[in-house]
């Protein structure tokens, strides 16, 4: 007979075994298939983390010097690069999860994704560098195309071609658009009647600084357009920008702060500014650094110690109707460009204009770079027997000269024309060297103290000049003011000496005033301009010359630059004036000739 103990452990035992059962069953249930591997492990369904990164495993994770992350991925045919934090790269990861599994990923197992794949970069990423526009590798200049198929230009010393796949990696800032799609024949005579220039000499400065602005490496120089209302300065700007940099804004307004320039800066290659009312002094000094290299600092969002750096040099463009003459460091970056009033008769609608201009694009473009490929191939052989400002600038000019459709030396004689002009223009727009220019008027030397030459050019300055901002309101800010025009001073023939610690005595000598600072720019006629859109289809270059050569067998520049009157070729004086650089007429002018021996030698 069964005692109630034994009923109790009876009934223990029947529960212990239906529980037993059912966690076997639970188990059978929750169990899926073994492991191929054999380990004995379960394989359980996959997290959406880890099919994020099972799709991210397709990309080529990497990071730049300055810490940011990015990720190379592969978009039908081509491939992109995105900063893994970016719109571009979550939506990769998005659709790619999409197509995987039919839904989307909750925002949380995202963002864990992004942290991973960020230190996977930061960590086991290789160090690469990132480029905007334009990117350099071994010896070979790439520009981004910036088209749904990510082609690039690639250029080398025996020409161009655009590939699939460039090996640098481009970063697309927003507001970033195509480049035209270049077309081999063309010419950058093409660009000329799209252009209100003055002279063919400031032709040939343009085309100069749209060469150097498709070239990684700086420095660069300013391009300063000036002119009355009316003179097609922001037409000119922006159809410059479109050749090397288009974007949706081409034109911007006068940044708050230097801060807000830097990051432009780094958004774009190059920088057009509109309708400036003169350039205070802080953007002077920031464009300088943009100019010739030069970066800023400020403490990163949300931490104590952590910075952030911004460091670019740019190509810049400036435009305005009021003096950007008033600093002479910026001056002497600048490539001035004074636009003459155009005539009613010559006057288009704009959608006319920019319709033809689209149509010539491709063939300009493909024009700038067959000149590029020929200063990778001569610039290793330029040589300078002295080194202007901007000595890379105009290296680098000189060795794209010989594919240019004008004689060599055009250059550098009217960049060396165009420096002398911003050297008066500036002089001109400076109070304080107008007073010390005016002061020396009929003297050899002066001598004293700065107090005493404060108060001996307050004599040259009328009262309401002294009392505005311009004037420096005491001795040592006179003396720092001079510190900075001394240069430009020093080359219209004013040398100043501002002694020695122990001697506090300013020193002024004139040693010779060059005559061939000019301030005002001769001007041809709207119609004589010379430089036809397609003047090329009748001539030919001269191999190793870069002129172009008539059916007289003379080298000499494109024959729509025999459109000059003579006034326009002889001054009244009856000195040939700064046209006769490009007046490639059989009686070239012999001091422009032995000066573009003298500046250049190039060995081709």
């Amino acid at each position: 007979m069964m005692t109630d103990r034994d009923e109790i452990l009876a009934l223990g035992e029947a529960r212990i075994a239906e529980e037993q059962t059912a966690i076997e069953k639970g188990k059978s249930k929750a169990k899926t298939t073994k492991i191929a591997s054999g380990q004995g492990k379960e394989d359980k369904e996959p997290t959406q983390l880890e099919i994020l990164l099972e799709i991210a495993a397709a990309a080529e994770l990497f990071h730049t010097a300055d810490g940011d992350c990015f990720a190379r991925f592969p978009v039908n045919e081509h491939w992109e690069t995105w900063l893994i934090r970016s719109k571009g790269f979550r939506r990769w990861l998005s659709h790619g999860y999409y197509r995987a599994t039919g839904t989307g990923p909750n925002s949380d197992s995202m963002q864990a994704a992004l942290n991973t794949l960020e230190a996977m970069a930061q960590f086991d990423g290789a160090e690469r560098p990132l480029w905007v526009r334009l990117a350099e590798h071994e010896g070979k200049i790439y520009i981004d195309l910036a088209n749904p198929g990510w082609e690039a230009i690639e250029i080398t010393p025996d020409g161009w071609q655009v590939v699939a796949n460039p090996p640098v990696c481009f970063r697309r800032p927003r507001g970033m658009l195509p480049l035209a799609y270049p077309e081999r024949g063309g010419s950058v005579n093409e660009l000329r009647p799209f252009l209100n220039l003055a002279s063919d000499e400031d032709f040939i400065l343009m085309i100069a600084y749209l060469l150097a602005a498709m070239r990684p490496r700086g420095p660069y120089p300013v391009a300063a357009l000036g002119g009355e209302q009316g003179t097609a300065k922001s037409t000119t700007a922006r159809g410059i920008r479109s050749l090397g940099d288009p974007n949706i804004s081409p034109l911007r307004s006068t940044p708050r702060n230097e801060r807000d320039l830097m990051i432009a800066a780094t958004n774009s290659w190059i920088l057009s500014y509109d309708n400036l009312s003169g350039i205070p002094h802080w953007l002077s000094d920031a464009f300088c650094r943009l100019s010739t290299g030069g970066g800023i600092s400020n403490r990163e969002l949300y931490t104590n110690q952590e910075e952030t750096i911004l460091d670019a040099m740019r190509p810049v463009i400036l435009n305005g109707i009021d003096s950007l003459m008033k600093r002479p460091d910026l001056a002497d970056r600048y490539l001035i460009f004074n636009l003459p009033p155009i005539p009613k008769s010559a006057r288009r609608p704009e959608e006319e204009f920019w319709a033809d201009f689209e149509k010539a694009r491709p063939r300009i473009l493909g024009g700038l770079l067959d000149a590029v490929s020929t200063g990778l191939k001569n610039l290793e052989s330029v040589k300078l027997p002295s080194l202007p400002r901007m000595a890379d600038f105009a290296r680098w000019i000189v060795a794209c000269e010989p594919a240019l459709p004008w004689p060599p030396g055009s250059f550098m004689a009217a960049y060396d024309g165009n420096r002398q002009e911003a050297v008066e223009l500036s002089l001109e727009a400076d109070v304080v060297a107008v007073a010390v220019r005016a002061h020396m008027a009929d003297k050899q030397e002066w001598s004293g103290k700065p107090t005493e030459l404060y108060e001996a050019l307050k004599n040259h300055v009328a009262e309401n000049t002294q009392k505005s901002k311009e004037w420096p309101k005491a001795a040592h800010v006179l003396t720092s003011h001079l510190k900075r025009m001394a240069t430009f001073l020093r080359k219209v023939g004013l040398v100043i000496d501002f002694g020695k610690s122990g001697n506090r005595k300013t020193t002024i000598t004139r040693k010779g005033m060059q005559n061939s600072v000019r301030s005002v720019q001769s001007v041809q006629p709207y119609e004589n301009r010379g430089f036809p859109p397609d003047a090329s289809k009748n001539s030919s270059v001269q191999p190793g010359t870069g002129c172009v050569q008539k059916g007289n067998g003379g080298g000499i520049p494109d024959a729509s630059m025999d459109g000059m009157d003579a006034s326009q070729k002889e001054a009244p004086n009856g000195k040939v004036n700064n046209h006769a650089a490009l007046d490639g007429m059989d009686a070239w002018d012999a001091s422009l000739h032995t000066l573009g021996e003298d500046i250049v030698e190039v060995e081709l």
